[in-house]
């Protein structure tokens, strides 16, 4: 991982949680390319740990991301666009297998909305906005922003965010479906306790709603019936489900090893 100067920072406060912390402040966390890939570093890391269960990324209290790093796009053309690294490590991060929780505090535009879009969860503080503003700058959403944020929330409030580039508050956000929760005051605080939830429960189940939520709608409703029951089928090999089922019979809370 280069991660240059600090710019993520990479805490665990339990052992089955990391939280990811964008630390470019000056630069309001623009997600510059090197950013970006120490991201996907981070997850790939921590999908390889067999102990973390949940992965939180945040900005801090102040700003999420307000958006792409405008000085690294002003020299490049428009062949450099095309075989820019960048999808490729937006490809790993969607990759990521385990639950993902945004933490939203201030400005989330652009590249740091599109962040949000991998994420399973998200929290969002009192002060928190939502928005794709690119055409500001004379170019559009260029990872997901305007493919992925339609599926989500509608084609006419996408249209809203990336075309009239208005901003969601935290409670609008909620109502269309961009983030799960919102909190009152500790956005992060408030995602640690989703991941301490997440924690406890079976991996590997975990893992499979998530794969199903993220590549179910892309199918026909028979394709994703049959693959939500295969994944169902195979959980039934696992000793998480013969641990959850003694639990329950047994009336005693289950640990789940994630085998």
């Amino acid at each position: 991982m280069s991660n240059p100067a600090g710019q993520l920072l990479i805490d665990a406060p339990a052992p089955s949680i990391r939280v990811l912390t964008l630390n470019r402040p000056d630069q309001r966390n623009a997600v510059r390319t090197s950013l970006l890939e120490d991201i996907a570093d981070a997850l790939h890391d921590a999908d390889a740990d067999a102990a973390v269960r949940a992965v939180v990324i945040t900005g801090g209290p102040d700003i999420f991301a307000a958006g792409a790093d405008i000085r690294e796009m002003a020299a490049m053309s428009a062949v450099d666009a095309a075989g820019d690294s960048r999808p490729e490590f937006w490809r790993r991060i969607a990759a990521f297998a385990k639950p993902l929780i945004g933490a939203v505090n201030g400005y989330c535009l652009g590249a740091g909305n599109e962040l949000l879009l991998r994420c399973d969860l998200a929290v969002a503080g009192p002060t928190a906005r939502f928005g794709q503003p690119e055409i500001n700058v004379g170019v559009m959403p260029g990872a997901g922003g305007a493919a992925l944020l339609p599926r989500l929330i509608g084609p006419k409030r996408a249209a809203r965010l990336a075309m009239l580039c208005e901003f969601l508050t935290a409670h609008e956000a909620l109502s269309c479906g961009l983030v799960s929760h919102v909190s009152d005051k500790d956005a992060l605080a408030d995602a640690i306790r989703l991941a301490e939830k997440l924690s406890v429960r079976a991996p590997l189940a975990v893992e499979a709603v998530k794969d199903m939520i993220r590549h179910g709608g892309d199918m026909t409703a028979a394709q994703a019936l049959a693959y939500e029951r295969k994944h169902f089928s195979l959980l039934f090999a696992t000793d998480d489900k013969r641990e959850g089922v003694d639990a329950f019979l047994g009336k005693r809370k289950p640990a789940f090893r994630g085998v």
